[in-house]
């Protein structure tokens, strides 16, 4: 297992910018294998003024997105060091599930592993917890393009 990754070198795997970079930090990477990263949910988060003011829940699709960016990660890293040049495009997702909501004050920490790595195509399967509670699962597939 790599050591920690922190912000920087996540902004050098991944083409995503605030306010849509939904990972903090990785706390394990094992390429071609797995990852485990975290993301502190705040309320300053741009999404919340409209999701739902009143009762601020973090919305799946944001979720689904933090664990996709965490499987863009590991294929980067499990990538040939030649291969890193080229942008990684989200393309299904099956088999999602949210089990409890996740609000302001909550730490999101996502297991990924990978299912199928090709030359063109990644298969992945994701779990999202706070703290032991499972809140969200979903296997994701993602095109590997072509150096840049």
């Amino acid at each position: 297992m790599n050591p920690v990754v922190q912000i920087k070198e996540i902004l050098t795997c991944l083409p995503h910018r605030y306010p849509f970079i939904m990972i903090d930090r990785v706390l394990e990477l094992a390429p071609g294998q797995r990852i485990v990263t975290l993301k502190n949910v705040t309320i300053n988060e741009p999404f919340f003024q409209g999701h739902f003011p009143d009762n601020p829940i973090m919305p799946g699709v944001l979720i689904l997105e933090a664990m996709a960016q965490s499987a863009g990660v590991l294929t980067y890293a499990s990538l040939p060091e030649d291969r890193r040049e080229v942008l990684i495009y989200f393309m299904a997702i099956e088999k999602a599930k949210f089990r409890r909501m996740v609000v302001p004050g909550d730490q999101l920490r996502f297991e990924v592993e990978i299912l199928k790595l090709k030359s063109k195509a990644v298969k992945g399967a994701g779990r999202a917890f706070v703290e032991d509670n499972l809140v969200a699962e979903a296997e994701m597939m993602a095109s590997i393009g072509d150096k840049e």
